[in-house]
C-alpha cells in the first residue's frame, strides 16, 4: 500500500474520532505538527472506580507508511509505572503485535490485523490499564509489586495520577463522567446530539476518497496507482 493511501485511511479515522459528535471522549487527539502519521494522545479513565481516574495521561502514536497492514507503536510521554509500560514509555500489548509471528506465544487472534482502528487500539489501551497483564510484563518492578503489594503500586499509580493533570492542556475541559466513554458523548462531557451524518461527510466532492475494504482487496490484486488511473478512465468512458 502506498503512504497516500495510508494517509488516506489516517485521515478518516483521525476524523472520526476528533468530531465532536462522534469521538470518544476518553481520547483528546492531535496531529504533531500537522503529520498524520504522528498522532498527539492524552488519554483519560472515566470510570470513577478506577485508581488512574481523573489523569490526562500523554502518549504519542507513530504510524507506518503499510498502515492498515502493519500496526502503529504507542509511547507514553512520560512513561507510566505500569507491568505493561517499559520505561521508556513503550506500550506492550498484543494488538500493536504483527500477528503470524512463528516466535511468539500470542495468539494470532490477539495481534494486529488489518481490520483493527485506531480507535480499537486506544480501547484496548484504556482497557490494559484497568486490567494489567503481570504474566508477561514490560515493568517487572510493577508487575512484582502490583502482586505482592498492591496497596504500595496504588500510592504510586495516584501519585501519577496527580502529576499527570500539569499535562491538561490549557483550554481543555476534562469530561467528568463515564456516561460518555466509548463514543456516548463529546470531548467535553456534554452529551451529544444525535443528528443525520451524510455518509460523505468526512470529504469535500472534489477530495479524494478511499473505501478501506476496497484498498485490502486492492492490494491483494497486486493494485498500484498506474492501474487505479487505467480503471479510472474506464469508467469515465463506460458513462460516456
Amino acid at each position: 500500500m502506498s503512504s497516500k493511501s495510508a494517509a488516506a485511511i489516517l485521515q478518516r479515522q483521525f476524523k472520526d474520532l476528533t468530531d465532536p459528535k462522534k469521538g470518544i471522549p476518553s481520547f483528546h487527539i492531535e496531529l504533531d505538527d500537522d503529520n498524520i502519521f504522528l498522532w498527539n494522545i492524552g488519554i483519560m479513565v472515566l470510570n470513577k472506580e478506577s485508581m488512574y481516574h481523573g489523569g490526562y495521561f500523554k502518549g504519542q502514536m507513530r504510524f507506518p507508511s503499510e498502515f492498515p497492514f502493519a500496526p502503529p507503536t504507542f509511547r507514553f510521554t512520560p512513561a507510566i509505572y505500569h507491568p505493561n509500560v517499559y520505561r521508556d514509555g513503550r506500550l506492550c500489548i498484543s494488538i500493536l503485535h504483527q500477528g503470524g509471528d512463528p516466535t511468539s506465544d500470542e495468539p494470532d487472534s490477539e495481534t494486529w490485523t488489518p481490520a483493527q482502528t485506531v480507535e480499537s487500539v486506544l480501547i484496548s489501551i484504556i482497557s490494559l490499564l484497568e486490567d494489567p497483564n503481570v504474566s508477561s510484563p514490560a515493568n517487572i518492578d510493577a508487575s512484582v509489586e502490583l502482586r505482592k503489594n498492591p496497596e504500595a503500586y496504588k500510592k504510586r499509580v495516584l501519585q501519577e495520577v496527580e502529576r499527570s493533570k500539569q499535562d491538561i492542556p490549557a483550554d481543555f475541559i476534562m469530561p467528568e463522567s463515564e456516561l460518555y466513554a466509548y463514543g456516548s458523548g463529546n470531548a467535553h462531557g456534554k452529551e451529544a446530539e444525535h443528528e443525520p451524518v451524510d455518509e460523505d461527510f468526512w470529504y469535500d466532492s472534489d477530495d479524494e476518497s478511499f473505501d478501506e475494504e476496497s484498498l485490502m482487496d486492492d492490494m491483494d490484486d497486486g493494485d498500484d496507482d498506474e492501474e487505479e488511473e487505467e480503471d479510472e478512465e474506464d469508467v469515465d468512458m463506460a458513462a460516456k
